[in-house]
């Protein structure tokens, strides 16, 4: 009974009570969970020569790690884990506008810190690996494990269009997933399927450049290795690649919202009931942040 009474008091003294602080640490434990387990899985196949790991376990921990941080996250903040993702939420009216830049300052912040983390985890394998030298081109180059770059053959066009369309795919398999009056995923499933979702895209587009997918995922990244002994190269690579992971996203998260939208949730039978219990659960997830969503990703999302 002390006991219990004692963490009672715990609870009481640390009990955060501003709603939107609690969604902010919960959103920021989710990025920071997605960042650390996918980077992880890079890092162990870098630095061991893919003699540990290879482009297939690094996207299947990838999609998994998406799975856990929406469980860790999803019934507080909403695990939105993706800029893009919350912008499709705000365009559909389902998440307020005002909290759109304080959620991706927060996820921006944790993919730095989650960097971090990884950096120091495998930094005895990344000084054996390079010989101390960390560089952003070459055959022992190490900038990969923590952000994107397109592959060679890959022009800045074709590169837009790729995370355009990638993240376009992401966001109507997310919108058809949290459907109620589509197929359906069973209650508590759906960070399961999310998961399957981002492991089928990265399979399917991810050769080009990793298919990122995510402007915080990507840019807090590469703001840690440029600050951590990559240097400026890790803007300048691939033609001053770097934007297009932070723009294309939210451009295909438009146009992902428009095309669902379009195609079939303005096309569902009018059902009064129906309706009134999904308005009254989208007010909800707006207010509470109870929706068990995403991100992105990677591979990166």
């Amino acid at each position: 009974m002390a006991y219990t009474q004692h963490l009672a008091g715990i609870k009481a003294h640390f009990r955060i009570h501003s709603l939107l602080a609690r969604q902010c640490l919960a959103e920021f434990l989710g990025v920071f969970v997605l960042l650390l387990l996918t980077q992880g899985a890079a890092a162990q196949a870098v630095t061991s020569g893919e003699t540990k790991g290879n482009f297939f376990t690094m996207f299947l921990a990838g999609s998994f790690s998406v799975t856990i941080a929406i469980y860790v996250a999803g019934n507080v903040s909403g695990a939105h884990l993706n800029p893009a993702f919350s912008l499709a939420m705000c365009l559909l009216g389902r998440f307020p506008w005002a909290k759109f830049p304080i959620y991706c300052l927060v996820q921006l912040l944790a993919a730095f810190c989650a960097s971090g983390a990884t950096y120091v985890l495998y930094y005895d394998a990344l000084q054996n690996y390079t010989d101390g030298k960390l560089t952003v081109t070459g055959p022992k180059e190490t900038a990969s494990i923590f952000t994107t770059y397109p592959a060679p053959y890959l022009s800045l066009n074709n590169g837009f269009l790729d995370q355009v369309i990638g993240t376009a795919m992401l966001i109507v398999g997310l919108l058809a997933i949290l459907d109620r009056r589509n197929k359906g995923v069973p209650a508590g499933l759906e960070p399961v399927v999310v998961g399957l979702l981002i492991l089928v895209i990265g399979l399917s587009m991810g050769v080009n450049c990793g298919f990122p997918l995510n402007p915080a995922r990507d840019l807090g990244p590469r703001l840690f290795t440029y600050v951590a002994g990559w240097g400026p190269e890790v803007f300048s690579a691939g033609n001053g690649w770097w934007w297009v992971p932070v723009v294309a996203p939210l451009v295909g998260a438009t146009l992902g919202t428009a095309i669902y939208q379009m195609f079939v949730a303005l096309h569902h039978p009018e059902d009064p009931q129906l309706a009134q219990d999904l308005d009254s659960s989208q007010h909800e997830d707006s207010d509470l942040a109870k929706p068990a969503s995403p991100q992105m990703l990677e591979c990166k999302l």
